[in-house]
């Protein structure tokens, strides 16, 4: 699968540092109270998906919204395209 880096190094960055910040804060919180991990836990996976988003430069999210905006544009112009304005 090829991938093209949508982030800015600055953005690849500050994912990485809040991944890591909330990852550490999620394991502390799940070594103090084991058990009330479940909550705790989805924190640590989207704090792992962050960290993995800025080392990778690659966001799927943001991906998804340019693939959106161009389709939509592009359905937009065919739309004019084929209804000619209805002139009296």
């Amino acid at each position: 699968m090829k991938f093209k880096q949508n982030i800015s190094i600055i953005n690849a960055l500050m994912r990485i540092t809040c991944g890591f910040t909330f990852l550490t804060w999620a394991m502390a919180k799940m070594v103090k109270k084991p058990w009330k991990n479940q909550s705790y836990l989805v924190v640590v996976m989207i704090s792992a998906m962050k960290i993995g988003e800025g080392i990778l430069r690659y966001c799927p999210i943001v991906d998804a919204m340019e693939n959106g905006q161009t389709f939509m544009k592009k359905e937009q112009n065919q739309e004019y395209d084929s209804n000619p304005s209805d002139s009296y």
